[in-house]
């Protein structure tokens, strides 16, 4: 069974970046999806990120124009990178694995694995 585990988060001023790791342990065939939601208290879980086995990779709003998302040789670990981070990027980022390739990518159901997640905080 794979299991999740996330990596990267901690306290950043804004202006800074940081990168999120999440390794699958386990076996993993093709085809998966590896994704990145992240949780703000008192608002829904929301769709960072997603990158399917293909090699294609996916975007929400929150991690579009300064989130880069990418994989592994092995396509074991998916890394989010943002940069110019914002107060609003604060949040609990959890990263989610499918052994398909989830369309729509941020249809939170479509995953069955999560990982325990991982806060983030930027100050201004």
């Amino acid at each position: 069974q794979v299991q999740l585990v996330e990596s990267g988060g901690g306290s950043v001023q804004a202006g800074g970046s940081l990168r999120l790791s999440c390794t699958a342990s386990g076996y993993t065939p093709p085809p998966n999806t590896f994704a990145w939601f992240r949780q703000v208290p008192g608002t829904e879980r929301e769709g960072v990120v997603a990158a399917h086995d293909s090699g294609l990779m996916y975007y929400g709003d929150s991690g579009l124009g300064r989130s880069t998302v990418s994989t592994d040789n092995a396509k074991t670990t998916i890394y989010l990178e943002i940069e110019d981070l914002k107060p609003e990027d604060s949040g609990v980022y959890y990263c989610a694995f499918a052994t398909w390739r989830v369309h729509p990518w941020y249809e939170q159901s479509s995953y069955a694995t999560w990982g325990q997640g991982t806060q983030v905080t930027v100050s201004s």
